[in-house]
């Protein structure tokens, strides 16, 4: 007798790769996962059977949300677990040898990680050459740099004055933050992007100092395109070092490196433990956001390419195993053989295809009843990456609460504001979407309020503060003012 199992959930994810999976039960308890390469389930004819062997390949899990209880729906927010504590452990003594030595250390770490012998970790940019840059690729990042300057150059703030009342007058005034670092990773893909997505803000704020850090080249050489992306957009120093020790030289600062005051950009896991180390230590240090893997949530329906579908959820699982791809479902009549096949099709002929299927291991489909459960569940969800490819996609804009960038219509792939639309890149991960914003200009500034009270301003208010100081008990904060208003009284009466 065959093993039979039976589901009320949907499914048809699978990359075709060498990882298998059978009919399992999940961690919401009762409920179970199935993923199959064949349809489980059809509105017309009701449930299917499906034997279980170790010919079936496995991909992406999938859920029915009407089907789940709101603590599993809940659940399925939660991110590949990431083990800090072992993270810590190893970042920990590096982030305190830089401390202690400096060059001599990133020099060691470097030629430990990257194989790389440096003679010196530091280089001023403005001593370098220009790097030759095939004509096409050249003209693509100057494309992306206008548009990336235009867009944030938007963003410069307006400085206002408020009288509050007559003679009491307050603004909030902005300044750059004078000395920066700023991480463009370099392990298993080069990114030029990220060099212009955090120096061009950089610029256009006017931080002094812009220290830019990178894995160097096995020849100890930086690449190219990131050079030219750095010597267009400002850059004043290359850290010619990637990884925690990277993190740790330009927050404690070297003998070469400049101390700057907030750090930028994404890494791995080892760069992220770095980054939240150092914004808690005695470095004085801030950081952009926390950060984990790449990710990416696609709300589909009928109307949406299958093809575009698979290429959108590749494009972020190729970034790395640990990365994750939410595939949401709204509605009716998507015809899923169809997704299923072209993940498959276009996964096998990924050059990273590998990195890829790993990530699809850990991630899932869901099926919303509609437009308004799916929406509903990416806001819980929160992604880095949420891309709409429904019909009539603008309609849903107002609707989105929680995410870092937002692609919105069948013609707007992830891959245009990871490159070249002028959003900027880096964005929050891991759920952090809820409570924190990507990089803009602002994460390069720092806004000071400043107040002005003429004598009939602080004749009007200050017995309100005097008040309210009496009654914090605060007898000096009130003195500050009373000692003010008697002058002003001996003052009118002379």
């Amino acid at each position: 007798m065959s093993n039979i199992a039976y589901s009320p959930l949907v499914f048809g994810q699978s990359s075709g790769l060498s990882s298998f999976c059978s009919l399992r039960r999940s961690t919401f308890g009762p409920f179970r996962a199935v993923s199959s390469r064949k349809l489980l389930f059809n509105t017309q004819r009701g449930f299917l059977r499906e034997p279980l062997s170790n010919t079936v390949t496995c991909a992406m899990k999938s859920y029915k949300l009407s089907d789940l209880t709101q603590r599993e729906v809940e659940s399925l927010k939660a991110r590949p677990r990431i083990d800090f504590t072992s993270i810590f452990s190893v970042v920990q003594p590096i982030v305190d040898d830089v401390r202690v030595r400096g060059d001599d250390a990133v020099k060691e770490y470097t030629s430990r990680f990257d194989k790389v012998q440096l003679e010196n970790i530091i280089v001023n940019v403005n001593e370098l050459p220009d790097p030759e840059l095939d004509e096409a690729v050249r003209e693509s990042f100057d494309v992306a740099y206008s548009n990336i300057y235009a867009f944030h150059a938007a963003q410069k703030p307006v400085e206002k004055v408020v009288e509050n009342m007559k003679g009491v007058r307050c603004k909030r005034v902005a300044r750059s933050i004078a000395s920066v670092g700023l991480y463009v990773p370099g392990g298993t893909a080069v990114l030029p992007s990220t060099a212009l997505m955090l120096a061009v803000p950089a610029q256009i704020a006017g931080c002094k100092t812009v220290v830019l850090a990178t894995p160097p080249s096995s020849d100890g050489s930086i690449c190219k395109e990131v050079l030219y992306c750095a010597k267009k957009a400002g850059v004043t120093h290359i850290l010619k070092a990637g990884g925690a020790q990277a993190i740790a030289a330009m927050a404690w600062g070297t003998q070469s490196c400049p101390k700057v005051e907030k750090i930028y950009g994404p890494g791995n896991q080892y760069v992220t433990a770095a980054k939240m180390i150092l914004q808690n230590s005695e470095a004085m240090v801030s950081i952009d956001m926390p950060a984990g893997p790449s990710e990416v949530l696609v709300i589909a329906d009928k109307y949406a390419s299958p093809v575009h579908i698979a290429a959108d959820l590749l494009s972020q699982a190729e970034h790395g195993p640990d990365s994750q791809v939410v595939l949401v479902i709204a509605g009716d009549g998507v015809d899923i053989k169809a997704i299923d096949e072209e993940i498959t099709k276009q996964c096998n002929s990924l050059p990273r295809g590998e990195f890829a299927s790993k990530a699809l291991s850990h991630s899932f489909t869901v099926f919303a009843r509609d437009m308004l459960e799916a929406v509903t569940f990416s806001n819980l969800y929160a992604p880095e990456h949420l891309i709409i490819n429904v019909e009539d996609a603008e309609k849903w804009e107002s609707f989105i609460e929680n995410a870092g960038s937002v692609f919105v219509g069948q013609w707007t792939p992830e891959s245009v504001g990871d490159y070249a639309s002028g959003t900027n890149h880096v964005l929050p991960t891991y759920g952090y979407a809820r409570m924190y914003s990507g990089v803009s200009l602002d994460s390069f500034l720092k806004y000071i309020t400043i107040q002005s009270l003429t004598e009939e301003g602080l004749a009007k208010l200050g017995p309100h503060v005097a008040t309210m100081a009496e009654v914090e008990g605060l007898d000096a904060h009130k003195r500050a003012v009373t000692l003010r208003l008697q002058d002003i009284k001996a003052r009118q009466a002379v």
